[in-house]
């Protein structure tokens, strides 16, 4: 999977270090890559919520394209593809918050119970320090992508077992509303083809960890 052996660490050491990290300030982004299904959004919650107020979550999920905008490109098909994301709209917000500006960044969150972002959603503050952003491509190198991994202060890459991470987005996608038979084509198809393309960016973290304890999902 990876140039680099997973280090094995518990979820505490990691909340330390993100902590060391917003202390270097004047802010720092912090990115959280892994394949679908890798627990990345739990992590990046753990984080923020252990950091506390001068931390904010900013997910890459946030910049899917409208459901209506997939269809009408044919790639509903196959959501969560790189060519299904504004890559370019998340460039963007990731250098405005680099620059800290001095008024709040808002950013668009993703309602995975709609299957759409939502604009407008969460606000960054110029006194936050600790930015986390996670997603499978923080790591790509094709353009427009490769600018993401520029902007980014330190980026971990998340490792998982590969059959609890089938599990995991099988039962992901069986909660908001597919079938157990379309659950499981989704996460052994689309899901595997997109998690193939993300393992091969592992070479170009700063850390490649196993969680010593995988949070439940």
């Amino acid at each position: 999977m990876a140039d680099a052996p997973a280090q094995v660490l518990p979820v505490e050491e990691l909340v330390a270090r993100a902590r060391a990290l917003a202390d270097a300030g004047p802010r720092q982004l912090l990115g959280i890559a892994g394949a679908p299904g890798a627990g990345k959004s739990t992590l990046a919650e753990r984080i923020v919520a252990e950091v506390g107020p001068l931390a904010r979550l900013v997910p890459m999920d946030g910049f899917h394209l409208a459901q209506s905008a997939l269809v009408r490109l044919d790639r509903d098909g196959r959501k969560g593809a790189p060519d299904t994301f504004d890559v370019n709209g998340f460039v963007t917000t990731l250098r405005r918050l680099r620059r800290i500006e001095p008024t709040s960044v808002w950013a668009p969150a993703f309602r995975r119970d709609l299957e759409e972002p939502i604009a407008g959603s969460i606000e960054v503050p110029p006194e936050v320090r600790l930015v986390v952003t996670e997603g499978n491509y923080l790591l790509l190198r094709d353009d427009p992508w490769e600018e993401v991994r520029t902007l980014l202060h330190d980026v971990w890459f998340l490792d998982l077992d590969a059959e609890l991470r089938v599990r995991r987005l099988t039962a992901r996608h069986e909660a908001y509303g597919k079938t157990p038979e379309q659950a499981r084509a989704w996460a052994l198809g689309s899901d595997e083809l997109n998690a193939a393309l993300v393992a091969a960016t592992a070479g170009h973290a700063d850390l490649v960890v196993r969680l010593a304890e995988p949070p439940p999902r």
